[in-house]
Protein backbone atom coordinates (compact mmCIF):
# COMPACT_ATOMS: atom_id res chain seq x y z
CA UNK A 1 0.00 0.00 0.00
CA UNK A 2 1.23 3.48 -0.83
CA UNK A 3 2.31 5.60 2.09
CA UNK A 4 -0.38 8.26 2.21
CA UNK A 5 1.38 9.97 5.07
CA UNK A 6 4.45 10.73 2.94
CA UNK A 7 3.11 11.04 -0.60
CA UNK A 8 5.17 14.18 -1.12
CA UNK A 9 2.57 16.37 -2.77
CA UNK A 10 0.99 19.52 -1.44
CA UNK A 11 -0.40 19.58 2.09
CA UNK A 12 -3.91 19.88 0.68
CA UNK A 13 -3.47 16.84 -1.57
CA UNK A 14 -1.93 14.82 1.26
CA UNK A 15 -4.78 15.64 3.61
CA UNK A 16 -7.41 14.76 1.00
CA UNK A 17 -5.77 11.45 0.18
CA UNK A 18 -5.48 10.49 3.84
CA UNK A 19 -9.15 11.39 4.37
CA UNK A 20 -10.35 9.37 1.36
CA UNK A 21 -8.16 6.40 2.19
CA UNK A 22 -9.50 6.40 5.76
CA UNK A 23 -13.04 6.30 4.36
CA UNK A 24 -12.14 3.28 2.22
CA UNK A 25 -10.53 1.52 5.17
CA UNK A 26 -13.61 2.22 7.30
CA UNK A 27 -16.01 0.81 4.70
CA UNK A 28 -14.26 -1.20 2.01
CA UNK A 29 -17.62 -2.19 0.50
CA UNK A 30 -18.45 1.42 -0.36
CA UNK A 31 -18.14 1.81 -4.12
CA UNK A 32 -18.55 5.58 -3.84
CA UNK A 33 -15.62 5.86 -1.42
CA UNK A 34 -13.38 3.90 -3.79
CA UNK A 35 -14.42 6.05 -6.75
CA UNK A 36 -13.55 9.24 -4.88
CA UNK A 37 -10.13 7.84 -3.94
CA UNK A 38 -9.32 6.77 -7.49
CA UNK A 39 -10.41 10.11 -8.96
CA UNK A 40 -8.31 11.98 -6.41
CA UNK A 41 -5.25 9.88 -7.30
CA UNK A 42 -5.78 10.50 -11.03
CA UNK A 43 -5.81 14.26 -10.49
CA UNK A 44 -2.57 14.42 -8.48
CA UNK A 45 -0.11 17.02 -9.70
CA UNK A 46 -2.74 18.40 -12.05
CA UNK A 47 -3.20 15.09 -13.89
CA UNK A 48 -0.71 12.24 -14.14
CA UNK A 49 1.50 11.52 -17.15
CA UNK A 50 4.89 10.00 -17.89
CA UNK A 51 6.61 13.03 -16.33
CA UNK A 52 4.80 12.74 -12.99
CA UNK A 53 6.72 11.97 -9.80
CA UNK A 54 7.33 8.32 -8.89
CA UNK A 55 5.46 8.86 -5.61
CA UNK A 56 2.33 10.08 -7.40
CA UNK A 57 2.44 7.20 -9.89
CA UNK A 58 2.89 4.66 -7.09
CA UNK A 59 -0.08 6.19 -5.26
CA UNK A 60 -2.25 5.94 -8.38
CA UNK A 61 -1.28 2.34 -9.08
CA UNK A 62 -1.85 1.32 -5.48
CA UNK A 63 -5.35 2.83 -5.52
CA UNK A 64 -6.28 1.12 -8.80
CA UNK A 65 -4.81 -2.22 -7.73
CA UNK A 66 -6.74 -2.25 -4.46
CA UNK A 67 -9.92 -0.97 -6.10
CA UNK A 68 -9.90 -3.63 -8.82
CA UNK A 69 -8.98 -6.34 -6.34
CA UNK A 70 -12.16 -5.41 -4.49
CA UNK A 71 -14.30 -4.98 -7.65
CA UNK A 72 -12.58 -7.05 -10.37
CA UNK A 73 -15.64 -7.16 -12.66
CA UNK A 74 -15.62 -3.43 -13.48
CA UNK A 75 -14.38 -3.77 -17.07
CA UNK A 76 -14.52 -0.01 -17.67
CA UNK A 77 -11.99 0.65 -14.93
CA UNK A 78 -9.62 -2.00 -16.31
CA UNK A 79 -9.76 -0.20 -19.64
CA UNK A 80 -9.20 3.15 -17.92
CA UNK A 81 -6.26 1.74 -15.95
CA UNK A 82 -4.73 0.31 -19.13
CA UNK A 83 -5.07 3.68 -20.88
CA UNK A 84 -3.34 5.41 -17.96
CA UNK A 85 -0.51 2.90 -18.01
CA UNK A 86 -0.13 3.36 -21.77
CA UNK A 87 0.23 7.12 -21.35
CA UNK A 88 2.59 6.75 -18.40
CA UNK A 89 4.78 3.76 -19.26
CA UNK A 90 3.92 2.58 -22.76
CA UNK A 91 2.30 -0.48 -24.41
CA UNK A 92 3.99 -3.17 -22.35
CA UNK A 93 2.59 -1.85 -19.06
CA UNK A 94 -0.83 -1.37 -20.62
CA UNK A 95 -0.80 -4.94 -21.93
CA UNK A 96 -0.05 -6.25 -18.44
CA UNK A 97 -3.13 -4.45 -17.15
CA UNK A 98 -5.26 -5.86 -19.97
CA UNK A 99 -4.03 -9.35 -19.16
CA UNK A 100 -4.92 -8.92 -15.51
CA UNK A 101 -8.31 -7.52 -16.40
CA UNK A 102 -9.20 -10.30 -18.85
CA UNK A 103 -8.10 -12.88 -16.28
CA UNK A 104 -10.41 -11.25 -13.72
CA UNK A 105 -13.43 -10.95 -16.00
CA UNK A 106 -12.85 -13.60 -18.63
CA UNK A 107 -16.17 -13.20 -20.43
CA UNK A 108 -16.30 -9.44 -20.90
CA UNK A 109 -16.96 -8.79 -24.59
CA UNK A 110 -16.12 -5.11 -24.09
CA UNK A 111 -12.79 -5.68 -22.36
CA UNK A 112 -11.59 -8.35 -24.78
CA UNK A 113 -12.63 -6.15 -27.71
CA UNK A 114 -10.74 -3.20 -26.26
CA UNK A 115 -7.69 -5.37 -25.65
CA UNK A 116 -7.73 -6.71 -29.21
CA UNK A 117 -8.16 -3.18 -30.57
CA UNK A 118 -5.19 -2.07 -28.48
CA UNK A 119 -3.14 -4.99 -29.82
CA UNK A 120 -4.09 -4.12 -33.40
CA UNK A 121 -2.77 -0.59 -32.94
CA UNK A 122 0.43 -1.42 -31.07
CA UNK A 123 1.61 -4.73 -32.57
CA UNK A 124 2.62 -5.25 -36.18
CA UNK A 125 3.19 -9.01 -35.95
CA UNK A 126 0.01 -10.52 -37.38
CA UNK A 127 0.32 -13.98 -35.75
CA UNK A 128 0.48 -12.36 -32.30
CA UNK A 129 -2.65 -10.31 -32.97
CA UNK A 130 -4.51 -13.31 -34.37
CA UNK A 131 -3.45 -15.40 -31.39
CA UNK A 132 -5.05 -12.84 -29.08
CA UNK A 133 -8.25 -12.74 -31.13
CA UNK A 134 -8.50 -16.52 -31.01
CA UNK A 135 -7.93 -16.52 -27.26
CA UNK A 136 -10.67 -13.95 -26.87
CA UNK A 137 -13.01 -16.00 -29.09
CA UNK A 138 -12.81 -18.94 -26.70
CA UNK A 139 -14.09 -16.73 -23.87
CA UNK A 140 -16.61 -14.39 -25.52
CA UNK A 141 -17.27 -15.76 -29.00
CA UNK A 142 -20.55 -17.43 -27.99
CA UNK A 143 -21.95 -14.42 -26.15
CA UNK A 144 -25.33 -13.29 -27.46
CA UNK A 145 -23.94 -9.74 -27.68
CA UNK A 146 -20.54 -10.72 -29.10
CA UNK A 147 -20.96 -8.76 -32.36
CA UNK A 148 -18.56 -5.91 -31.34
CA UNK A 149 -15.82 -8.50 -30.87
CA UNK A 150 -16.47 -10.31 -34.16
CA UNK A 151 -16.68 -6.96 -35.98
CA UNK A 152 -13.29 -6.02 -34.58
CA UNK A 153 -11.79 -9.36 -35.66
CA UNK A 154 -13.15 -8.92 -39.18
CA UNK A 155 -11.90 -5.32 -39.23
CA UNK A 156 -8.40 -6.52 -38.44
CA UNK A 157 -8.40 -9.06 -41.26
CA UNK A 158 -9.74 -6.38 -43.61
CA UNK A 159 -6.71 -4.27 -42.73
CA UNK A 160 -4.56 -7.24 -43.66
CA UNK A 161 -6.63 -7.77 -46.83
CA UNK A 162 -6.93 -11.41 -45.78
CA UNK A 163 -10.25 -12.23 -47.45
CA UNK A 164 -9.76 -15.94 -46.93
CA UNK A 165 -9.55 -15.38 -43.18
CA UNK A 166 -12.59 -13.09 -43.22
CA UNK A 167 -14.54 -15.85 -44.92
CA UNK A 168 -13.33 -18.37 -42.32
CA UNK A 169 -14.43 -16.09 -39.48
CA UNK A 170 -17.87 -15.56 -41.01
CA UNK A 171 -18.21 -19.28 -41.54
CA UNK A 172 -17.77 -19.76 -37.78
CA UNK A 173 -20.04 -16.90 -36.79
CA UNK A 174 -23.08 -17.97 -38.81
CA UNK A 175 -23.45 -20.97 -36.50
CA UNK A 176 -23.68 -18.81 -33.35
CA UNK A 177 -27.08 -17.62 -32.06
CA UNK A 178 -26.49 -13.92 -31.43
CA UNK A 179 -28.11 -10.54 -31.67
CA UNK A 180 -26.96 -9.62 -35.19
CA UNK A 181 -26.72 -13.08 -36.73
CA UNK A 182 -28.53 -12.14 -39.97
CA UNK A 183 -26.06 -9.52 -41.22
CA UNK A 184 -23.16 -11.93 -40.75
CA UNK A 185 -24.97 -14.51 -42.88
CA UNK A 186 -25.69 -11.98 -45.62
CA UNK A 187 -22.04 -10.98 -45.78
CA UNK A 188 -20.95 -14.62 -45.69
CA UNK A 189 -23.28 -15.51 -48.55
CA UNK A 190 -22.09 -12.59 -50.66
CA UNK A 191 -18.43 -13.37 -49.99
CA UNK A 192 -18.87 -17.08 -50.72
CA UNK A 193 -19.80 -16.30 -54.33
CA UNK A 194 -16.42 -14.70 -54.92
CA UNK A 195 -14.21 -17.20 -53.09
CA UNK A 196 -12.52 -20.15 -54.83
CA UNK A 197 -14.53 -23.34 -54.74
CA UNK A 198 -11.99 -25.20 -52.60
CA UNK A 199 -12.27 -22.46 -49.97
CA UNK A 200 -16.02 -22.34 -49.45
CA UNK A 201 -16.35 -25.79 -47.86
CA UNK A 202 -14.32 -28.72 -46.57
CA UNK A 203 -12.72 -31.00 -49.16
CA UNK A 204 -14.79 -34.00 -48.04
CA UNK A 205 -18.03 -32.07 -48.50
CA UNK A 206 -16.99 -30.76 -51.91
CA UNK A 207 -16.08 -34.29 -53.02
CA UNK A 208 -19.51 -35.55 -51.98
CA UNK A 209 -21.30 -32.71 -53.75
CA UNK A 210 -19.25 -33.28 -56.92
CA UNK A 211 -20.16 -36.96 -56.90
CA UNK A 212 -23.84 -36.08 -56.48
CA UNK A 213 -23.76 -33.58 -59.35
CA UNK A 214 -21.99 -36.01 -61.66
CA UNK A 215 -24.40 -38.80 -60.71
CA UNK A 216 -27.39 -36.57 -61.42
CA UNK A 217 -25.93 -35.66 -64.83
CA UNK A 218 -25.22 -39.28 -65.65
CA UNK A 219 -28.79 -40.27 -64.87
CA UNK A 220 -29.89 -38.00 -67.70
CA UNK A 221 -27.20 -39.37 -70.00
CA UNK A 222 -25.37 -36.08 -70.31
CA UNK A 223 -22.00 -34.85 -69.15
CA UNK A 224 -21.53 -31.44 -67.61
CA UNK A 225 -18.70 -29.03 -68.12
CA UNK A 226 -16.45 -28.11 -65.22
CA UNK A 227 -18.09 -24.69 -65.03
CA UNK A 228 -21.54 -26.27 -64.79
CA UNK A 229 -20.36 -28.70 -62.14
CA UNK A 230 -18.88 -25.85 -60.10
CA UNK A 231 -22.14 -23.87 -60.44
CA UNK A 232 -24.17 -26.81 -59.14
CA UNK A 233 -21.74 -27.48 -56.28
CA UNK A 234 -22.00 -23.82 -55.25
CA UNK A 235 -25.77 -24.09 -55.32
CA UNK A 236 -25.64 -27.10 -53.03
CA UNK A 237 -23.29 -25.39 -50.57
CA UNK A 238 -25.47 -22.30 -50.68
CA UNK A 239 -28.50 -24.43 -49.79
CA UNK A 240 -26.54 -26.14 -47.02
CA UNK A 241 -25.50 -22.84 -45.44
CA UNK A 242 -29.03 -21.52 -45.73
CA UNK A 243 -30.09 -24.44 -43.55
CA UNK A 244 -27.40 -23.36 -41.08
CA UNK A 245 -28.85 -19.84 -41.17
CA UNK A 246 -32.36 -21.16 -40.49
CA UNK A 247 -31.11 -23.22 -37.56
CA UNK A 248 -29.21 -20.25 -36.14
CA UNK A 249 -32.32 -18.12 -36.58
CA UNK A 250 -34.38 -20.67 -34.65
CA UNK A 251 -31.85 -20.86 -31.82
CA UNK A 252 -31.59 -17.07 -31.65
CA UNK A 253 -35.36 -16.69 -31.50
CA UNK A 254 -35.58 -19.18 -28.62
CA UNK A 255 -33.05 -17.19 -26.62
CA UNK A 256 -34.41 -13.78 -27.51
CA UNK A 257 -37.24 -14.25 -24.99
CA UNK A 258 -34.70 -14.21 -22.18
CA UNK A 259 -32.12 -11.89 -23.71
CA UNK A 260 -34.67 -9.13 -24.22
CA UNK A 261 -35.32 -9.17 -20.46
CA UNK A 262 -31.65 -8.77 -19.49
CA UNK A 263 -31.63 -5.10 -18.56
CA UNK A 264 -28.14 -5.02 -17.01
CA UNK A 265 -25.69 -7.40 -18.71
CA UNK A 266 -22.71 -5.99 -16.77
CA UNK A 267 -21.64 -5.92 -13.13
CA UNK A 268 -22.63 -3.18 -10.73
CA UNK A 269 -22.72 -2.90 -6.96
CA UNK A 270 -26.42 -1.94 -6.90
CA UNK A 271 -28.96 -4.70 -6.38
CA UNK A 272 -30.93 -6.33 -9.17
CA UNK A 273 -34.69 -6.28 -9.04
CA UNK A 274 -36.67 -9.51 -8.61
CA UNK A 275 -37.73 -9.70 -12.26
CA UNK A 276 -34.09 -9.68 -13.39
CA UNK A 277 -33.15 -12.47 -11.00
CA UNK A 278 -36.19 -14.48 -12.08
CA UNK A 279 -35.22 -14.05 -15.74
CA UNK A 280 -31.73 -15.39 -15.11
CA UNK A 281 -33.21 -18.44 -13.36
CA UNK A 282 -35.52 -19.12 -16.30
CA UNK A 283 -32.73 -18.56 -18.83
CA UNK A 284 -30.47 -21.04 -17.04
CA UNK A 285 -33.33 -23.54 -16.86
CA UNK A 286 -33.78 -23.21 -20.60
CA UNK A 287 -30.10 -23.57 -21.51
CA UNK A 288 -29.67 -26.55 -19.19
CA UNK A 289 -32.64 -28.22 -20.87
CA UNK A 290 -30.95 -27.65 -24.25
CA UNK A 291 -28.03 -29.71 -22.96
CA UNK A 292 -25.03 -28.07 -24.66
CA UNK A 293 -22.25 -28.01 -22.04
CA UNK A 294 -20.31 -25.19 -23.68
CA UNK A 295 -23.34 -22.92 -24.01
CA UNK A 296 -24.53 -23.70 -20.48
CA UNK A 297 -21.11 -22.87 -19.05
CA UNK A 298 -20.94 -19.65 -21.07
CA UNK A 299 -24.37 -18.57 -19.80
CA UNK A 300 -23.45 -19.29 -16.18
CA UNK A 301 -20.32 -17.21 -16.57
CA UNK A 302 -22.35 -14.34 -18.01
CA UNK A 303 -24.92 -14.64 -15.25
CA UNK A 304 -22.23 -14.55 -12.58
CA UNK A 305 -20.94 -11.23 -13.82
CA UNK A 306 -24.32 -9.58 -13.43
CA UNK A 307 -25.26 -11.58 -10.32
CA UNK A 308 -21.82 -11.83 -8.73
CA UNK A 309 -23.05 -10.84 -5.26
CA UNK A 310 -25.85 -13.43 -5.23
CA UNK A 311 -24.65 -16.69 -3.70
CA UNK A 312 -27.79 -18.38 -5.06
CA UNK A 313 -26.29 -18.48 -8.56
CA UNK A 314 -22.82 -19.54 -7.40
CA UNK A 315 -24.40 -22.43 -5.51
CA UNK A 316 -26.51 -23.34 -8.50
CA UNK A 317 -23.42 -23.33 -10.74
CA UNK A 318 -21.49 -25.63 -8.39
CA UNK A 319 -24.43 -28.02 -8.14
CA UNK A 320 -24.90 -28.16 -11.88
CA UNK A 321 -21.18 -28.56 -12.54
CA UNK A 322 -20.85 -31.29 -9.89
CA UNK A 323 -23.49 -33.30 -11.77
CA UNK A 324 -21.23 -33.38 -14.86
CA UNK A 325 -18.68 -36.22 -15.10
CA UNK A 326 -15.10 -35.58 -13.96
CA UNK A 327 -15.58 -31.91 -13.09
CA UNK A 328 -14.39 -31.90 -9.48
CA UNK A 329 -11.65 -29.36 -10.12
CA UNK A 330 -14.03 -27.07 -12.01
CA UNK A 331 -16.43 -27.18 -9.05
CA UNK A 332 -13.63 -26.27 -6.68
CA UNK A 333 -12.58 -23.33 -8.87
CA UNK A 334 -16.14 -21.99 -8.88
CA UNK A 335 -16.23 -22.13 -5.08
CA UNK A 336 -12.83 -20.43 -4.84
CA UNK A 337 -13.89 -17.56 -7.09
CA UNK A 338 -17.08 -17.08 -5.11
CA UNK A 339 -15.54 -17.03 -1.64
CA UNK A 340 -12.34 -15.15 -2.42
CA UNK A 341 -13.69 -12.42 -4.68
CA UNK A 342 -17.41 -11.97 -4.79
CA UNK A 343 -19.85 -13.24 -2.16
CA UNK A 344 -19.52 -11.23 1.08
CA UNK A 345 -18.63 -13.05 4.28
CA UNK A 346 -21.84 -11.66 5.74
CA UNK A 347 -23.59 -14.39 3.72
CA UNK A 348 -21.64 -17.45 4.90
CA UNK A 349 -23.79 -20.12 3.25
CA UNK A 350 -21.59 -20.67 0.21
CA UNK A 351 -18.45 -20.88 2.35
CA UNK A 352 -20.05 -23.58 4.44
CA UNK A 353 -21.10 -25.41 1.27
CA UNK A 354 -17.50 -25.13 0.05
CA UNK A 355 -16.37 -26.62 3.35
CA UNK A 356 -18.72 -29.58 2.85
CA UNK A 357 -17.33 -30.06 -0.65
CA UNK A 358 -13.74 -29.99 0.62
CA UNK A 359 -14.56 -32.44 3.41
CA UNK A 360 -16.22 -34.78 0.91
CA UNK A 361 -13.03 -34.64 -1.18
CA UNK A 362 -10.87 -35.62 1.79
CA UNK A 363 -9.62 -32.12 2.61
CA UNK A 364 -10.99 -31.77 6.14
CA UNK A 365 -8.22 -29.33 7.12
CA UNK A 366 -9.38 -26.88 4.47
CA UNK A 367 -12.96 -27.35 5.64
CA UNK A 368 -11.86 -26.41 9.18
CA UNK A 369 -10.00 -23.37 7.85
CA UNK A 370 -13.10 -22.19 6.01
CA UNK A 371 -15.15 -22.35 9.21
CA UNK A 372 -12.46 -20.48 11.11
CA UNK A 373 -12.37 -17.80 8.41
CA UNK A 374 -16.13 -17.26 8.70
CA UNK A 375 -15.90 -16.90 12.48
CA UNK A 376 -13.03 -14.44 12.21
CA UNK A 377 -15.46 -12.05 10.53
CA UNK A 378 -18.71 -13.31 12.07
CA UNK A 379 -17.90 -14.57 15.57
CA UNK A 380 -21.61 -14.94 16.41
CA UNK A 381 -22.59 -16.99 13.36
CA UNK A 382 -24.40 -19.85 15.12
CA UNK A 383 -24.79 -21.85 11.89
CA UNK A 384 -21.04 -21.80 11.24
CA UNK A 385 -20.20 -22.89 14.79
CA UNK A 386 -22.71 -25.73 14.67
CA UNK A 387 -21.40 -26.75 11.25
CA UNK A 388 -17.80 -26.74 12.53
CA UNK A 389 -18.74 -28.79 15.59
CA UNK A 390 -20.44 -31.38 13.40
CA UNK A 391 -17.42 -31.45 11.10
CA UNK A 392 -15.28 -32.34 14.11
CA UNK A 393 -17.84 -34.91 15.26
CA UNK A 394 -17.71 -36.63 11.88
CA UNK A 395 -13.93 -36.51 11.65
CA UNK A 396 -12.78 -36.94 15.26
CA UNK A 397 -15.72 -37.96 17.42
CA UNK A 398 -18.20 -36.48 19.87
CA UNK A 399 -15.66 -35.06 22.32
CA UNK A 400 -14.03 -33.01 19.57
CA UNK A 401 -17.40 -31.49 18.70
CA UNK A 402 -18.09 -30.62 22.33
CA UNK A 403 -14.65 -29.02 22.55
CA UNK A 404 -15.64 -26.66 19.73
CA UNK A 405 -18.78 -25.64 21.61
CA UNK A 406 -16.86 -25.11 24.84
CA UNK A 407 -14.20 -23.02 23.14
CA UNK A 408 -16.79 -20.78 21.52
CA UNK A 409 -18.82 -20.47 24.72
CA UNK A 410 -15.66 -19.35 26.53
CA UNK A 411 -14.70 -16.88 23.80
CA UNK A 412 -15.08 -13.18 24.74
CA UNK A 413 -15.95 -12.42 21.09
CA UNK A 414 -19.14 -14.48 21.24
CA UNK A 415 -22.25 -12.77 22.63
CA UNK A 416 -24.66 -14.17 25.21
CA UNK A 417 -27.40 -14.96 22.73
CA UNK A 418 -25.04 -17.10 20.63
CA UNK A 419 -23.63 -18.85 23.70
CA UNK A 420 -27.12 -19.80 24.83
CA UNK A 421 -27.81 -21.40 21.45
CA UNK A 422 -24.49 -23.28 21.61
CA UNK A 423 -25.30 -24.68 25.07
CA UNK A 424 -28.51 -26.13 23.68
CA UNK A 425 -26.58 -27.71 20.80
CA UNK A 426 -24.11 -29.19 23.26
CA UNK A 427 -26.97 -30.77 25.20
CA UNK A 428 -28.50 -31.95 21.93
CA UNK A 429 -25.31 -33.83 21.03
CA UNK A 430 -25.19 -35.56 24.40
CA UNK A 431 -28.82 -36.56 24.08
CA UNK A 432 -29.16 -37.56 20.41
CA UNK A 433 -25.63 -38.69 19.56
CA UNK A 434 -24.29 -40.04 22.83
CA UNK A 435 -27.73 -41.15 24.03
CA UNK A 436 -27.25 -39.74 27.53
CA UNK A 437 -30.40 -37.98 28.72
CA UNK A 438 -28.95 -37.35 32.16
CA UNK A 439 -25.81 -35.63 30.84
CA UNK A 440 -27.88 -33.47 28.52
CA UNK A 441 -30.20 -32.45 31.37
CA UNK A 442 -27.17 -31.62 33.50
CA UNK A 443 -25.94 -29.20 30.81
CA UNK A 444 -29.26 -27.35 30.97
CA UNK A 445 -29.32 -27.30 34.77
CA UNK A 446 -25.73 -26.12 35.09
CA UNK A 447 -26.17 -23.27 32.61
CA UNK A 448 -29.58 -21.87 33.51
CA UNK A 449 -28.02 -19.21 35.74
CA UNK A 450 -26.12 -17.79 32.74
CA UNK A 451 -28.78 -17.96 30.05
CA UNK A 452 -32.05 -17.44 31.92
CA UNK A 453 -32.95 -14.55 29.61
CA UNK A 454 -32.60 -16.53 26.37
CA UNK A 455 -35.73 -17.68 24.61
CA UNK A 456 -33.67 -20.20 22.64
CA UNK A 457 -32.34 -21.77 25.85
CA UNK A 458 -35.76 -22.21 27.44
CA UNK A 459 -37.44 -23.35 24.23
CA UNK A 460 -34.84 -26.07 23.65
CA UNK A 461 -34.86 -27.16 27.29
CA UNK A 462 -38.65 -27.41 27.27
CA UNK A 463 -38.62 -29.32 23.97
CA UNK A 464 -35.98 -31.65 25.40
CA UNK A 465 -38.16 -32.57 28.36
CA UNK A 466 -41.34 -32.79 26.28
CA UNK A 467 -39.75 -35.22 23.85
CA UNK A 468 -38.55 -37.74 26.44
CA UNK A 469 -40.33 -41.09 26.04
CA UNK A 470 -42.69 -42.10 28.85
CA UNK A 471 -45.27 -44.67 29.82
CA UNK A 472 -48.25 -44.61 32.19
CA UNK A 473 -46.08 -45.24 35.26
CA UNK A 474 -43.55 -42.51 34.37
CA UNK A 475 -45.94 -39.81 33.19
CA UNK A 476 -46.32 -38.16 36.60
CA UNK A 477 -42.56 -37.85 37.05
CA UNK A 478 -42.21 -36.69 33.46
CA UNK A 479 -44.86 -34.03 33.97
CA UNK A 480 -43.16 -32.81 37.14
CA UNK A 481 -39.89 -32.25 35.26
CA UNK A 482 -41.67 -30.22 32.60
CA UNK A 483 -43.52 -28.24 35.26
CA UNK A 484 -40.23 -27.43 36.98
CA UNK A 485 -38.72 -26.10 33.75
CA UNK A 486 -41.75 -23.88 33.17
CA UNK A 487 -41.68 -22.56 36.75
CA UNK A 488 -37.96 -21.85 36.48
CA UNK A 489 -38.56 -19.94 33.27
CA UNK A 490 -41.49 -17.94 34.70
CA UNK A 491 -39.70 -16.95 37.90
CA UNK A 492 -36.04 -16.57 36.90
CA UNK A 493 -36.20 -15.16 33.39
CA UNK A 494 -36.45 -11.48 32.47
CA UNK A 495 -37.82 -12.25 29.01
CA UNK A 496 -40.77 -10.26 27.71
CA UNK A 497 -44.26 -11.27 28.79
CA UNK A 498 -45.28 -12.32 25.30
CA UNK A 499 -42.22 -14.59 25.02
CA UNK A 500 -43.03 -16.30 28.31
CA UNK A 501 -46.62 -16.79 27.20
CA UNK A 502 -45.53 -18.30 23.90
CA UNK A 503 -43.33 -20.81 25.72
CA UNK A 504 -46.05 -21.62 28.24
CA UNK A 505 -48.43 -22.52 25.43
CA UNK A 506 -46.29 -25.62 24.80
CA UNK A 507 -46.84 -26.62 28.42
CA UNK A 508 -50.59 -26.05 28.23
CA UNK A 509 -50.76 -28.25 25.15
CA UNK A 510 -48.86 -30.92 27.03
CA UNK A 511 -51.21 -30.73 30.01
CA UNK A 512 -54.25 -31.07 27.80
CA UNK A 513 -52.95 -33.88 25.62
CA UNK A 514 -50.74 -35.90 27.98
CA UNK A 515 -51.36 -34.58 31.50
CA UNK A 516 -52.32 -36.91 34.39
CA UNK A 517 -55.57 -36.88 36.42
CA UNK A 518 -55.19 -33.46 38.07
CA UNK A 519 -53.48 -31.75 35.13
CA UNK A 520 -56.36 -29.34 34.54
CA UNK A 521 -55.72 -27.67 37.89
CA UNK A 522 -52.30 -26.57 36.69
CA UNK A 523 -53.75 -25.76 33.28
CA UNK A 524 -56.35 -23.36 34.70
CA UNK A 525 -53.87 -21.82 37.10
CA UNK A 526 -51.45 -20.89 34.33
CA UNK A 527 -54.34 -19.93 32.05
CA UNK A 528 -55.58 -17.50 34.71
CA UNK A 529 -52.16 -15.99 35.20
CA UNK A 530 -51.60 -15.63 31.44
CA UNK A 531 -54.98 -14.38 30.25
CA UNK A 532 -56.76 -13.17 33.37
CA UNK A 533 -57.14 -9.55 34.48
CA UNK A 534 -54.23 -7.81 36.12
CA UNK A 535 -55.86 -8.25 39.53
CA UNK A 536 -55.45 -12.05 39.37
CA UNK A 537 -52.26 -12.28 37.29
CA UNK A 538 -49.07 -12.94 39.20
CA UNK A 539 -45.96 -10.82 38.78
CA UNK A 540 -44.64 -13.54 36.53
CA UNK A 541 -46.89 -12.26 33.75
CA UNK A 542 -47.62 -8.66 34.71
CA UNK A 543 -44.52 -6.83 33.51
CA UNK A 544 -44.64 -4.15 30.88
CA UNK A 545 -44.32 -5.61 27.36
CA UNK A 546 -42.54 -3.19 25.05
CA UNK A 547 -44.30 -0.24 26.70
CA UNK A 548 -47.78 -1.82 26.53
CA UNK A 549 -49.51 -2.94 29.73
CA UNK A 550 -50.09 -6.67 29.69
CA UNK A 551 -53.70 -6.18 30.73
CA UNK A 552 -54.27 -4.35 27.46
CA UNK A 553 -52.78 -7.26 25.58
CA UNK A 554 -54.99 -9.67 27.50
CA UNK A 555 -58.09 -7.72 26.49
CA UNK A 556 -57.08 -7.95 22.84
CA UNK A 557 -56.44 -11.67 23.28
CA UNK A 558 -59.91 -12.23 24.73
CA UNK A 559 -61.57 -10.33 21.88
CA UNK A 560 -59.56 -12.38 19.43
CA UNK A 561 -60.57 -15.60 21.16
CA UNK A 562 -64.26 -14.82 20.85
CA UNK A 563 -63.87 -14.31 17.09
CA UNK A 564 -61.95 -17.51 16.36
CA UNK A 565 -62.31 -21.22 16.91
CA UNK A 566 -60.73 -22.60 20.06
CA UNK A 567 -56.97 -22.98 19.97
CA UNK A 568 -54.10 -22.10 22.22
CA UNK A 569 -52.81 -19.43 19.90
CA UNK A 570 -56.21 -17.78 19.62
CA UNK A 571 -56.34 -17.60 23.43
CA UNK A 572 -52.82 -16.39 24.07
CA UNK A 573 -51.80 -14.75 20.82
CA UNK A 574 -49.04 -15.59 18.36
CA UNK A 575 -45.44 -15.45 19.64
CA UNK A 576 -44.07 -11.93 19.59
CA UNK A 577 -41.78 -11.68 16.52
CA UNK A 578 -39.77 -9.01 18.32
CA UNK A 579 -38.84 -11.44 21.05
CA UNK A 580 -36.89 -13.95 18.98
CA UNK A 581 -33.45 -12.38 19.00
CA UNK A 582 -30.88 -10.75 21.23
CA UNK A 583 -33.50 -8.26 22.43
CA UNK A 584 -34.63 -10.96 24.84
CA UNK A 585 -31.52 -10.14 26.88
CA UNK A 586 -32.82 -7.14 28.81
Amino acid sequence: MADFQNYGGSDEENAELRKLNAEVDADSDSFEAWEKLVRACESLEGGLNRNSSPQALATLRDAYDRFLLKFPLLFGYWKKYADLEFNISGPESAEMVYERGCASITNSVDLWTDYCSFKMDTTHVAPLVRELFERAATFVGLDFLAHPFWDKYIEYEERQEAHDKIYAILKRVIHIPMHQYARYYERFRTLSHSRPLEEIAEAELLTRFRAEVEAEAASFGAAKSEAEIERDIRAKTDALFYEVFQQTQTETTKRWTYESEVKRPYFHVTELDHSQLANWRKYLDFEEAEGDFTRITALYERCLVTCAFYDEFWLRYTRWMSAQPNKDEEVRNIFLRAVTLFVPVSRPGIRMQFAYSEEASGRADIARALHEAILQKLPNCVEAIISWANLERRQSGLDAAIDIYKAQIDSPRVDLYTKAALVTQWADLLWKVKGSVDEARTVFLNNVQWYADSREFWSKWLDFELEQPTNAEQEAEHGERIHNVVEEMRTKSRMSTSTKKALCIKYLEYLQQRGVKDAMKKFLEIDREMAGPVSVSKDKFSAKDNGVVVGELDEAIRVNAEAQYFSFYSLYGEPDPKATGPADFN
